[in-house]
């Protein structure tokens, strides 16, 4: 292994990112060529195939994935390498990938403008996915921090430290008939017509938990969608109603466009967290977020104001 290359090693990850000689070779500023010789050396060095050459492109096999994983690991430590080094020279720059899941997107630029007035030397980048995406940015380090409503549980060692509420609600149109009711029976709310994220989304497993006491419900939660704005945009054609982040609908409580249903047991108050890899050191500016988050990253989340109707009245069973 003492002929291994970083040059290599990015050669590998560049083939694993896009799948293609041709397309690596762009990204890294070289010619296919040389891209080609600088895979058959890795391979030669490790004594291994670390892709199958496929009609649709280059897949990594099992060693080329392990190799991969080390090749990212390496990258990752020469960069807080780096952030240690300006950290002991005294200089207060550096950079923070930041990973947010669909529903954080709402506040994440602010909490990211809120961060970069306290550091402007600091240089962010922001990555939006939902969950699995999240986590699969956290697994591959392609994001220092993630902020998601749900830490992970096994497939990646992480650190989750909460930094503010985060209330899941039930919303409506405004011309909805339980618009005006109050503490509406669960057992009511779940005979409507739902508008639900796809399987593993963060807000769905809330929704799966509410509904687990109502036999069958679970089973047929309601219409799929692939995204808060599409569901938002559901609600208020009158789709059907959507249990959702309030985190998500300040906007739109605010203009009249979405009212929050007031439901026996809700809202359920949740909490944000940020997620990091508890294998890795902590960079200086990791430790610069970190901080913030715990002062001030709960300022930084919307304000919902109130969660239920001021004169609802109670509704008939």
């Amino acid at each position: 292994m003492r002929n291994l290359t970083l040059r290599q090693l990015r050669t590998l990850q560049a083939i694993a990112e896009h799948g293609k000689i041709v397309k690596a070779a762009k990204v890294l500023g070289l010619t296919a060529p040389a891209v080609t010789i600088q895979l058959r050396q890795l391979e030669e060095e490790l004594g291994l195939e670390l892709f199958d050459r496929t009609a649709t492109g280059m897949r990594p096999t099992a060693a080329g994935l392990v190799a991969t994983d080390a090749a990212q690991a390496i990258e990752e430590r020469l960069r807080l390498m780096v952030d240690a080094i300006d950290a002991i020279k005294g200089v207060r720059a550096g950079s923070l990938r930041l990973g947010v899941v669909s529903t954080a997107k709402y506040f994440a630029p602010r909490m990211m403008a809120a961060f970069m007035r306290e550091h402007p030397d600091i240089e962010m980048h922001l990555l939006v996915g939902n969950r699995a995406e999240t986590i699969e940015n956290l697994k591959t380090h392609a994001v220092d921090v993630a902020l998601m409503g749900r830490p992970p549980r096994g497939g990646v060692p992480v650190e989750a430290v909460p930094f503010g509420d985060h209330p899941l609600v039930i919303v409506g149109p405004p011309e909805h008939p339980l618009a005006d009711a109050h503490d509406i029976p669960k057992g009511r709310i779940a005979g409507e017509n739902f508008l639900i994220r796809e399987r593993g989304s963060g807000t769905r497993i809330s929704l799966e938990i509410f509904f687990s006491d109502i036999p069958g419900r679970v089973d047929n939660l309601g219409l799929e969608m692939d995204s808060n704005e599409t569901i938002k945009q559901a609600v208020m054609a009158g789709l059907g109603i959507a249990f959702i982040s309030a985190h998500t609908i300040e906007a739109e409580v605010e203009a009249g466009r979405l009212v929050v249903l007031d439901v026996a047991g809700l809202p359920i108050r949740r909490q944000w967290f940020a997620v990091r890899r508890s294998d890795r050191s902590i960079s200086p500016t990791m430790a610069a977020f970190h901080d913030f988050l715990t002062r001030k990253g709960a300022a930084q989340l919307p304000l919902v104001g109130k969660l239920y109707p001021a004169d609802a009245v109670s509704p008939t069973v």
